[in-house]
């Protein structure tokens, strides 16, 4: 019963998505006894949309995730990890609902894994359980844990790829770098890529504690500490070397979904343009940051930066279109 009334109210997020989060029951902690990962429940069989739960003993709980299966499941396939934004699929605005996520896979042979909890976790490893947000081993959850739980169930091929959106776009570049050789191509849309200066800092503060209510040195310690000077895929840029890297910003000025067509209500639309826009543009100047460090170690990049465009679900959705033939081609590889 507690897993249907799970999956009942399964949503996601992102980093300007609903505030209200929906957290899972208290009793989910204790659902799983077992010290090791493993499946705990595989979905729907043959829908080619699962809301399936894995346990993580990193965590010592349960964790809810969608999972999209491949047009044709008769030979092995490769996986994309796709992170949602700051909500971390706790609330309302996710890939699943503000995107046509579902049917632009539709015919494409491919996994693709949406963890659907992790708010304002930066799906990291913290240092501490925090009073507010809990106890999160994200890194150890997505890069350990969950693709050996992914790979066994559904015989996939062995290749990832991953992606992330906001804050999560900092995430999967942090994942790759800590996880060597997991994800052979990893997207990053319309990310702060710094984490070691203020610009950086302050987008991370925003997110964990403005909008989560933490402690961001629960997270990585001291802000003039060495655990956000290791978590910042500016300084470590070199460690990407050899994985497939697609980058992706905005410049933050409105464009073509910043308009009365896509977004009828004045002030949801005014605040897009205003917030959204400010948001995208200071993921712009961290992501020339970050390219600007990939070219002093001589590591190749993908990049688009489209001339218009805030910080908002549109974008994104075009941005997944237009990255996924260099994520096909790092799953092929």
């Amino acid at each position: 019963m507690l897993r249907r009334l799970l999956a009942a109210t399964l949503t996601a997020t992102a980093l300007l998505g609903a505030t209200s989060v929906i957290r899972p029951p208290a009793t989910l902690a204790q659902a799983s006894a077992s010290p090791a990962a493993h499946l705990v429940s595989a979905g729907l069989d043959g829908s080619r949309v699962r809301d399936i739960v894995v346990y993580s003993a990193a965590m010592r709980r349960d964790i809810r995730l969608t999972v999209l299966t491949p047009k044709d499941t008769s030979a092995p396939r490769g996986v994309l990890y796709l992170l949602n934004g700051a909500g971390g699929g706790e609330d309302r605005a996710t890939w699943v609902r503000k995107t046509d996520i579902v049917n632009f896979f539709a015919a494409k042979n491919v996994y693709v894994v949406i963890p659907d909890e992790g708010a304002f976790s930066y799906y990291t490893d913290w240092q501490r359980r925090d009073p507010e947000l809990g106890l999160h081993k994200w890194s150890t959850f997505l890069g350990s844990e969950l693709p050996p739980v992914i790979d066994r169930h559904y015989g996939t091929s062995g290749r990832n790829a991953i992606g992330g959106i906001s804050s999560s776009a900092t995430s999967v570049l942090n994942l790759a770098i800590e996880h060597r050789g997991r994800y052979r191509g990893v997207a990053a849309y319309s990310g702060c890529l710094t984490t070691a200066d203020p610009l950086g800092q302050n987008s991370i503060r925003l997110v964990v504690e403005t909008r989560g209510g933490g402690d961001v040195t629960n997270m990585w310690g001291p802000l003039t500490g060495s655990g956000w000077r290791a978590h910042d895929p500016t300084l470590n840029a070199a460690k990407l070397r050899g994985t497939r890297l697609y980058i992706s910003s905005s410049t933050g000025l409105p464009g073509r979904y910043d308009t009365p067509r896509y977004v009828p209500d004045p002030s949801t639309l005014a605040d897009q343009i205003l917030v959204g826009g400010g948001i995208e543009a200071t993921t712009l100047a961290c992501t020339a940051q970050f390219l600007q460090s990939l070219g002093r170690s001589g590591i190749p990049a993908t990049v688009d930066v489209p001339p218009t465009g805030t910080h908002s679900w549109g974008y994104w959705q075009d941005q997944l279109h237009r990255s996924w033939p260099f994520l096909a081609a790092a799953l092929r590889s």
